[in-house]
């Protein structure tokens, strides 16, 4: 609320030549702030750019029963690391499987928390690439193009890895829930005998449209402005897509309370990771195994976003008159605009 407001402070920039001065509040540059992605958004994108093969790509989408809902809004943390982790382990043990790929796949997976109307609906995506490293041969396989591993197989695969991983963590009493020991053994078998739904989406044009579309999601809170219609102490009406009804645009009216207690289900837990890297694309590879990757398709990365100065990245990729006066459209001084403290994150 008190973004780019006077409560966070101001910075003044002066223009050298004709003298016009302007005002600008500064950012609250949190992470759940609709204004304030920006900057981190398209340094995500650039590096990301960064890491592509030249190869097609799958986009896998991971979710949970409902029924699991309320233990997950107990245990956030603890809960949406296990679905990552469990989603990420179902995709990488399975490309291993000979029938399927058998190679070592690089995984790029994004924690999203609400539906179009703030529902609460925790699932992963998933950017693949079509292919891996061979631990035989050492060279890059290609999976076909319109297959990689059969839905059928990725749901029960989880489900087991999943619930198996939910049973252990409740045996260490880690896991906060006003369950008893008989009603828990009973929501397990329960969940044992429903779909745990896993979908895979259509390929992408080019690598280039993989980071383009995740981009909607890495940097993203769970409502933007422009779908915020009118707001007053009593009511919020919002618009949003009805995905049930062909994807047409409809409106919602909620009460203030009804719609920030939507809101703050997905403010995530303080030092959370909801963007995370697994196989060849984990921090712990990029040196070795995303380079040979990149080396075998004879691919030479482009730069990151860390070759350019803050200025620099700002009037390259993002707003090439940032640094102009709004009235003479002179040049500012930038030595004067880094002196006044310009919040970069709020461009």
């Amino acid at each position: 609320m008190n973004c780019r407001t006077h409560k966070l402070g101001a910075h003044s920039n002066v223009c050298e030549d004709c003298g016009s001065s302007s005002i600008a509040y500064n950012s609250c540059r949190d992470r759940h702030c609709p204004l304030c992605q920006s900057f981190k958004r398209e340094k995500w994108r650039i590096d990301r750019n960064a890491e592509l093969l030249n190869v097609h790509y799958f986009h896998v989408v991971f979710t949970i029963p409902e029924e699991l809902h309320e233990l997950f809004l107990h245990n956030q943390s603890m809960l949406y690391t296990l679905l990552m982790k469990s989603s990420a382990k179902t995709l990488l043990e399975l490309a291993q499987n000979k029938r399927y790929l058998g190679a070592d796949l690089g995984l790029t997976a994004v924690l999203h928390t609400w539906g179009q109307t703030l529902s609460y609906h925790p699932h992963v995506h998933f950017i693949v690439p079509g292919g891996g490293l061979c631990p035989e041969s050492g060279l890059f396989k290609t999976s076909r193009k319109n297959f990689l591993i059969p839905v059928k197989v990725l749901s029960n695969v989880f489900r087991a890895i999943f619930l198996k991983a939910l049973k252990e963590l409740a045996l260490s009493d880690e896991l906060y829930t006003n369950l008893n020991a008989i009603e828990f053994k009973d929501l397990i078998n329960q969940l044992y005998g429903k779909a745990f739904v896993v979908y895979a989406k259509e390929n992408f044009d080019s690598p280039g449209h993989v980071i383009n579309y995740l981009c909607q999601y890495t940097h993203r809170v769970a409502i933007s402005n422009h779908r915020l219609l009118s707001a007053d102490d009593n009511r919020v009406v919002f618009s949003y897509k009805d995905y049930r009804d062909q994807g047409r645009k409809k409106t919602m009216s909620l009460s203030t309370t009804e719609f920030l207690r939507r809101f703050a289900m997905h403010i995530l837990p303080a030092g959370f990771s909801k963007v995370r890297y697994y196989g060849f694309l984990a921090n712990c590879n990029k040196k070795t195994k995303l380079a040979k990757c990149q080396t075998l398709l004879r691919i030479i990365p482009s730069k990151k976003s860390l070759d350019y100065t803050a200025v620099e990245f700002i009037k390259r990729f993002m707003d090439k008159n940032a640094f102009k006066c709004s009235q003479c459209k002179v040049a500012l001084n930038l030595a004067l605009v880094a002196h006044s403290n310009v919040a970069l994150d709020s461009s």
